[in-house]
């Protein structure tokens, strides 16, 4: 019997995160920077990405790491633990149905 070669990568058609978390962060994140008056582009500055990628973290498309998501608290002046409280209810939210 031979041994089937490792294939890398994932399988098509799969995402490496679950949506509903994805998507209430980027609600939270998108919540607090808009409270603040701050335009996305110097959000992501700040934080030191693409705003191209602060986008796709806002629309839910890309679930950030975890040091990226302190420098997005950081850079919002607000602690990690506020950021992922909101996250927590906006996806409490979404699985109401109220989202």
């Amino acid at each position: 019997m031979q041994k089937r070669p490792i294939q890398r990568g994932r399988p098509a058609g799969s995402t490496s995160f679950e949506a509903e978390p994805a998507l209430a962060f980027g609600a939270a994140v998108r919540e607090a920077r808009t409270a603040q008056g701050m335009a996305q582009e110097t959000l992501a500055h700040r934080a030191g990405i693409e705003r191209s990628h602060m986008g796709k973290i806002e629309r839910g498309e890309h679930m950030p790491t975890l040091a990226l998501i302190f420098r997005i608290a950081r850079a919002l002046g607000c602690s990690a633990t506020t950021l992922m409280a909101e996250t927590e209810q906006k996806l409490g939210e979404l699985k109401d149905g109220q989202g």
